[in-house]
This record gives structure tokens, C-alpha cells and sequence, in this order.
């Protein structure tokens, strides 16, 4: 993983696209903080790559939530699971 400026940009290009076609991730800070991941997609996988990518963001947001939940005193991931685990063998019987 290699990291970039947003400045870097303008005059480091050429380097990021060859550490990109090398497989590495490319990460573009802002004023020193992370704020875009870039990465390769390999030829004819644009739409798996997308899928991949909005489902980890998807999953980082359920995680957030889940979390703020528990802080909360909401219910905890075991209860969580028990409730599942009782759902699912009533619709399997």
C-alpha cells in the first residue's frame, strides 16, 4: 500500500499508476488523513469489483451500527444471534 497526497497527484501520477499496475493499493491523503483508497481493477471485472467494494462498505457501516447499538444497551451480538437462530428454526420446522 502506498500512500499520496492529494498534491502528489499533480506531480507523482506516473508513479501512482505504476504502483497500481503493480497490485499495490493506493491510499490519497488529505491534510495527512486517508480520505480515498484507489485500487486496480482487473480487465472485464468492473461490475464484480464495484459489488465487492459496495458490500464492504455496507459491511463497515452495519459493523458502526452495530456497535453504536451495543454502547447504547441495546441488544448484544449473542442475543442478537440467539433471536436469528430462533427465527430460522421455526421456519425450518
Amino acid at each position: 500500500m502506498t500512500f499520496y497526497s492529494v498534491r502528489d497527484l499533480r506531480t507523482e501520477s506516473k508513479n501512482m499508476w505504476n504502483d497500481l499496475s503493480n497490485g499495490k493499493e493506493v491510499v490519497l491523503t488529505n491534510n495527512g488523513k486517508p480520505s480515498a483508497l484507489v485500487i486496480d481493477i482487473p480487465e472485464g471485472y468492473f461490475d464484480e469489483t464495484v459489488r465487492a467494494v459496495r458490500q464492504a462498505k455496507a459491511m463497515i457501516a452495519f459493523n458502526y451500527m452495530r456497535s453504536q447499538a451495543a454502547k447504547k444497551g441495546f441488544l448484544s451480538d449473542d442475543e442478537i444471534e440467539n433471536i436469528i437462530s430462533e427465527v430460522r428454526d421455526e421456519y425450518s420446522s
